[in-house]
């Protein structure tokens, strides 16, 4: 710690929290540093709200804040859905895809600012310091990083609600005027842990929902869309075009209405441990459903298998913190490859938290209603072509049936016998 107490320049990855707040204060006390303090505008809507005054108010010697929801859509979001990324079979990864472009805009701007150092507030016991720190190092690989979470003496939230108080720090409430739940927001998802969630046999309380109305309050009425897709990516919504981050927010605005999206996870953390968290994906939940549907429709069987196969992968790459790592971007480049003819149309019902798939089309399908038909497909399949391939199929099984009887003799005469007395009995 001494060495990295002679820096003079930090760039802090703060989202205006009380986490991040504290950490201002604190990186300025210990390391005797100038803070420079760095906002992704994800999509997080309302809590970005004072975030720059919260700075000022902290001592950022400088605050950056940029509007990167275009990009994180276009370039993290998008590319990752191409994959049909989802993590443990629930989990559609809305905050692991956001670490790596908020460690990406760290190192820029500390290579802008002259800093030598990023810090960050993950805990020690979470994979958000993972994630940013792969990154970080995949991007520059002498860069430092400070985490505060593994350094600092306090034990507890009590402790830093006590260092807030001596700080005069505002230290945010909930509708009860109780601390709030440990919350990450972007425009994928939102997600809440800590507090009663920390029991996995609790029922979310409804207030935990920021996304989502019930499923069992959404509306009587049936909301149905078409979306638009063109190489893997959805381009418009009932025909009207949309950029990747306005697409993106329409989806979230309808799966809202219509209670979509809500996932109660208990999931196993990469350093071992785990976690149970409420996460709401309603534009996802409708995007991943969509999209594969025209993948049906549009892919190779064998490619769709192996993409099947690579997907879990994709997935733990992902929430593990490797996204800039070599085997994820080849990954990608298979993975985009597939979605070169991933284009058409999907219609869907969307209801009381249901996604109801009506119809899919594409001008560039693989699939042949003449040759699927149980009407008179007029020659475009031979029925008389599966015999000899059912019969090539089972050539290894018959040659292994064949052995087990050869080893076990004895069982071949009782079934032989067994055999006879059922002759003799019709």
């Amino acid at each position: 710690m001494s060495s990295q107490k002679a820096a003079n320049k930090i760039v802090l990855a703060y989202s205006g929290g009380l986490d991040t707040s504290l950490i201002l204060k604190w990186l300025q006390e210990t390391y005797k540093a100038q803070v420079i303090t760095f906002t992704a505008d994800l999509g997080q809507g309302d809590e970005l709200e004072g975030t720059r005054k919260k700075a000022q108010d902290g001592g950022a010697e400088e605050i950056y804040i940029k509007d990167l929801r275009e990009e994180f859509v276009r370039d993290y979001v998008f590319p990752m859905f191409r994959a049909n990324a989802l993590y443990e079979g629930a989990y559609l990864l809305g905050t692991s895809i956001a670490r790596p472009l908020i460690a990406k805009y760290l190192i820029d701007i500390a290579s802008q600012t002259g800093a030598q150092i990023i810090a960050h507030g993950a805990t020690g016991k979470g994979n958000d310091q993972i994630r940013f720190e792969l990154s970080a190092y995949a991007l520059d690989p002498h860069i430092k990083i400070i985490a505060p979470w593994r350094e600092w003496s306090f034990k507890s939230r009590t402790d830093l609600l006590a260092f807030a108080k001596a700080k005069n720090i505002p230290v945010p409430t909930d509708k009860k005027g109780e601390a709030p739940f440990s919350v990450d927001s972007n425009l994928l998802h939102s997600s809440s842990e800590g507090k009663i969630l920390e029991d996995p046999w609790c029922e979310a309380p409804e207030d935990v929902y920021q996304r989502t109305i019930s499923p069992m309050n959404a509306p009587d009425n049936v909301t149905e869309i078409t979306i638009g897709f063109e190489k893997g990516d959805p381009v418009s919504l009932d025909h009207v075009s949309l950029s990747p981050a306005n697409m993106l927010s329409k989806l979230n605005e309808l799966g809202k209405e219509n209670g979509i999206g809500r996932v109660d996870l208990v999931e196993n953390r990469f350093l071992g441990m785990k976690n149970r968290g409420i996460y709401e994906t309603p534009g996802g939940s409708i995007l991943y459903q969509t999209r594969r549907a025209v993948e049906s429709l549009t892919l190779d069987r064998e490619a769709a298998h192996l993409k099947e196969d690579l997907a879990p992968r994709y997935a733990r790459l992902v929430y593990n913190g490797f996204w800039f790592s070599p085997e994820r971007e080849m990954l990608q480049a298979l993975i985009d490859e597939s979605q070169k003819n991933v284009t058409g149309e999907v219609r869907v019902k969307l209801y009381k938290g249901n996604i109801i798939l009506t119809g899919r089309r594409s001008p560039k399908t693989l699939y042949s209603s003449q040759i699927v038909t149980f009407e008179d497909d007029q020659g475009a399949y031979n029925q008389k072509d599966a015999e000899g391939f059912i019969r090539l199929q089972a050539l290894r099984l018959r040659q292994e049936a064949a052995r087990k009887q050869t080893e076990n003799p004895l069982k071949k005469d009782n079934n032989e016998k067994k055999n006879i007395r059922n002759e003799k009995k019709t």
